[in-house]
């Protein structure tokens, strides 16, 4: 092949489509886990921080042992973690004395996966040769969201069609996935920003102002994201009075769709756009979007404003991945562990921040969202320094 960065790209896409499914498959399932009696409306929640729980310990371990083992062992155990996770949800249960324990495993097991994947995929995408790698990083990212949208709709057509209790052959079909990325990655040329030996470390990096900040924009971009997301079913339901599958399709899925629009959009005319100043004025569109979705007392105004945010946060994650490469250019692995564990934080404390507000607000959504307008806030105060300090490099 006379592209052979290609094939690399397409794994690397496959890749972040994996992350989509093992991040997504089981919250579609809490209800037929809850119905079997393996698990409670108190404790079903456990398996989603259970999930970032680890993929946040992975994130901050990494930086220290991806290097070591390299990349391609990396990404190849990555992919049978996820599979093994995805079988192990359909299958533990049944043969562990406590099905709990099962669900824990599994998902234990595909969060070392998705862990790995996020820290991974992101530079080994950034290393390829490329014209415009900020277009090359939100094309990838952009492949999260296709593999949310496929999760949801394929897995809600299956089970009307197969009915519910056919679930356990669901997840075997979605390790598949994974499973057909792991031989890929064996296969594929594996490109590296620096060498080990020219990485800065993380000592250094933390002395980077620049670092420093965007650590707290990887923050922000993640609470931005996941403080509207996952709260957009429950949202859309409670605005509309919608049932819970429309509500799936109208929030998460309608979220998902946008905001893997706007990645694509950048990714086709990324050479056209200054990476920098899309941020700017995305954060802002997201910021309207949450007060649109807050403050307005009109239902369809306020689902609008949910999809202002999914299109507005498209391209903050991916984005500031694109500028703190290019910025700190020797950060290595290092770097994108703790962007990836910043981001990660933002994705907990975001939705956290939100359910505590509302509960607070007398189970008010529009209260906890309107408290969320504080994360595209920093965002932009974060992109509006960045842009002043364009020439620092730590």
């Amino acid at each position: 092949m006379k592209n052979p960065a290609k094939l690399t790209a397409a794994a690397c896409y496959i890749g972040y489509i994996t992350q989509g499914i093992v991040n997504n498959l089981a919250p579609l399932l809490f209800i037929t886990f809850i119905g079997n009696g393996w698990v409670s409306l108190s404790t079903v929640t456990f398996l989603t921080t259970a999930n970032f729980a680890v993929q946040l310990c992975v994130d901050l371990l990494s930086a220290f042992f991806v290097d070591k083992i390299g990349y391609r062992t990396c990404a190849v155990a990555a992919h049978f973690f996820a599979a093994a996770g995805l079988v192990g949800m359909a299958v533990l249960p049944d043969i562990l004395p406590s099905p709990f324990l099962g669900l824990i495993i599994s998902v234990i097991l595909y969060a070392l996966g998705g862990g790995l994947l996020e820290v991974l995929v992101s530079p080994i995408i950034e290393a390829c040769p490329s014209d415009n790698k900020a277009a090359a990083m939100s094309l990838l990212h952009s492949f999260y969201c296709w593999g949310v949208v496929a999760v949801v709709l394929l897995s809600t057509v299956f089970m009307a069609v197969f009915g519910r209790e056919n679930w356990r052959i669901l997840c075997w079909l979605w390790a598949i996935v994974p499973l057909f990325n792991a031989f890929f990655f064996t296969r594929v040329p594996i490109y590296r920003l620096t060498e080990k030996e020219e990485s800065m470390k993380l000592s250094e990096l933390f002395k980077s102002r620049a670092f420093l900040l965007f650590l707290m924009m990887m923050f922000a971009a993640g609470a931005s994201e996941l403080a509207m997301s996952q709260w957009a079913s429950a949202f859309a339901e409670a605005s509309l009075g919608i049932s819970k599958s429309v509500g799936d399709l109208a929030g998460p899925c309608a979220f998902a769709l946008l905001m893997g629009a706007a990645r694509t959009v950048y990714a086709r005319f990324g050479d056209r756009i200054n990476i920098r100043r899309f941020i700017f004025y995305s954060s802002a569109l997201c910021l309207c979007g949450y007060l649109i979705a807050s403050l307005s007392g009109i239902p369809v105004l306020s689902l609008l404003g949910c999809g202002i945010c999914g299109f507005a946060v498209g391209i903050m994650w991916p984005g500031v991945f694109s500028l703190a490469s290019a910025s700190l250019p020797k950060g290595g692995t290092a770097l994108f562990a703790m962007l990836a564990l910043a981001g990660d934080l933002g994705c907990t404390g975001g939705p956290t921040a939100v359910g505590l507000v509302s509960a607070a607000s007398g189970g008010s959504l529009k209260a906890g969202l309107l408290a969320a307008s504080v994360f595209p806030f920093i965002m932009l105060l974060g992109s509006a320094r960045r842009k002043r300090g364009d020439a620092e490099r730590g």
